[in-house]
């Protein structure tokens, strides 16, 4: 357990200085009614029967003071807290051909507007993450559900080096790994431990809560297989959903001085998607976006939070107060 607060703690010291008090106040009282009743002798009481129930109302709202400090200091504790969930990973091709111009005003810009309508559309429940890849992919931003957050680090996305789709892969689903990870050890869960692997042999779409969006051109200019990354996200049960960007009649860049041929690899593409029971959407389809959250479903999943306390610890430290009063009024007529 953490603490917003934790300065307001150095007031628990104040509750055993209290008690002292309280005794001190206590024995005058007692002199003085001593005193009143003509009685210079000390008075001394009849030992009760129930000595425990006699000290019993002044501990509780001893206690019921200690706990109102520990609410005063806004106590939060990290716990896992369940909720339906789905997961959409937006993975954009940032090679130097995403530059190209056959797509209005060029293949990434339009692949940023349509991932904008996406994350337009998000439904609840849904966290979306960004990956980008060139010659080698990255975790832009992990998934969430702030949508301000995935927009901005989709706005910062600019063309550079080549182009490694299996790499791109890979790091999505690594992405997905880290975002779904075994929680920490210092909290509590009930939820079922993660595997040390990653999961293999499921059925190709079998995942409907995981989807890959893969905005590309499809050129691979490494020598890693991109199929052989598509196989790993089938055999996990996750389905890529390929938006190709581009024209397959292609464009001519200029590259530092070099003139380059650069054309939409819709072969590629497809086969990408086809391996994952996905699904290839053409730059020329309508409403491309559309397409996202038609099969995306929610699973029941526990994420990582921060839940602060204070409205029920203040709650258990007045109701021992009123428990401490109601016993001190029922056993002697007095407040404690």
């Amino acid at each position: 357990m953490t603490f917003l607060w934790p300065v307001a703690l150095v007031l628990l010291l104040l509750v055993p200085l209290g008690v002292v008090a309280a005794r001190r106040l206590d024995a005058r009282r007692r002199q003085r009614v001593a005193a009143l009743a003509g009685t210079f002798a000390p008075v001394t009481a009849a030992r009760s029967p129930h000595p425990v129930l006699d000290r019993l109302a002044g501990a509780v709202v001893v206690a019921a003071f200690a706990v109102l400090v520990i609410a005063l200091a806004r106590p939060q504790a990290t716990v896992a807290v369940p909720r339906l969930e789905g997961t959409l990973m937006l993975t954009f091709d940032v090679s130097a051909s995403m530059a190209a111009t056959d797509a209005d005003p060029s293949r990434l810009e339009a692949a940023k507007a349509t991932a904008r309508d996406i994350v337009a559309r998000r439904p609840q429940g849904v966290v979306i993450g960004v990956v980008a890849f060139s010659n080698a992919g990255m975790t832009v931003q992990a998934p969430t559900q702030d949508t301000a957050a995935v927009l901005a680090s989709i706005d910062r996305l600019t063309p550079t080096e080549g182009t490694s789709l299996a790499d791109g892969i890979a790091s999505t689903l690594d992405a997905i790994d880290a975002a779904g990870a075994a929680a920490p050890a210092d909290y509590y869960s009930s939820r079922t431990p993660e595997p040390t692997e990653r999961p293999t042999g499921a059925e190709p779409g079998s995942d409907a809560a995981t989807l890959i969006v893969l905005f590309s051109d499809g050129e691979n200019t490494t020598e890693q297989d991109p199929l052989g990354a598509a196989r790993l996200a089938a055999d996990r049960g996750i389905r890529l959903l390929v938006m190709g960007v581009g024209t397959t009649a292609g464009v001519t860049l200029d590259l530092d001085g070099f003139s380059v041929q650069t054309r939409l690899d819709e072969a590629t593409l497809t086969r990408l998607a086809d391996l994952t029971a996905g699904t290839y959407v053409g730059p020329g389809e309508p409403d491309p976006a559309g397409a996202v959250y038609a099969d995306l479903e929610r699973r029941l999943v526990a994420r990582v939070e921060e839940q602060e306390l204070t409205a029920p610890v203040a709650a258990l430290g007045l109701l021992l107060l009123v428990a401490g009063t109601a016993v001190s009024l029922a056993r002697t007529g007095l407040v404690p």
